[in-house]
C-alpha cells in the first residue's frame, strides 16, 4: 500500500464527526499524521491528564494509543466506525517528563476482519525514549 484511503484532513474530520468526545473540554488530541499502517498523535498534557507527581497518568495514555491505533486503521480503511477494539496490552517504562507526548501507531497487520498494532509514545522534545509501549487488536465489521 503506497498511500492512505482517507487523508489527514478526512480522517481528521472523520474523528471530530463521529468521536466528539474524545476532545470533551478542549482539544487535546491532535492527529498528525497518516501514512500506509501508520499514523501520529499528539496529546497536549491538560492539567485534566495529570496524576499526582506531575506526569501524564496511565489512563490519558491508554486513550491515546488506543485513538492513535484507530486513526491509522480509519485512515487505511476507511470511515468504519464499528471498527471496534477488541484487546489492549500495555506497557509502562518510564514515566514522562511533564508536557505532550507523541504517540506513533504502526499496523502490523490489516486484513479484511482483523487489525494488529503497535503504538510507542513518546516525550514530545524529550528524545526517542519510550515511555509507553501498546499493542492492540481491533474488529473490522464485514463491508
Amino acid at each position: 500500500m503506497s498511500t492512505t484511503v482517507l487523508t489527514l484532513a478526512e480522517t481528521r474530520d472523520f474523528l471530530d464527526r463521529e468521536f466528539p468526545q474524545m476532545q470533551a473540554g478542549g482539544r487535546a488530541y491532535h492527529l498528525e499524521a497518516v501514512a500506509p499502517l501508520g499514523a501520529r498523535m499528539r496529546l497536549e498534557a491538560h492539567e485534566r491528564f495529570l496524576r499526582p507527581g506531575a506526569t501524564v497518568s496511565g489512563p490519558a495514555m491508554m486513550a491515546l494509543a488506543d485513538y492513535a491505533l484507530y486513526a491509522a486503521i480509519l485512515a487505511n480503511i476507511g470511515p468504519v466506525a464499528l471498527a471496534v477494539t477488541t484487546s489492549l496490552n500495555f506497557n509502562f517504562l518510564r514515566k514522562p517528563a511533564l508536557g505532550d507526548l507523541l504517540a506513533e501507531a504502526r499496523l502490523m497487520k490489516l486484513g479484511r476482519r482483523l487489525a494488529v498494532g503497535e503504538v510507542a509514545i513518546t516525550a514530545a522534545g524529550g528524545g526517542d525514549d519510550i515511555v509507553c509501549h501498546a499493542t492492540g487488536t481491533y474488529s473490522i465489521p464485514p463491508r
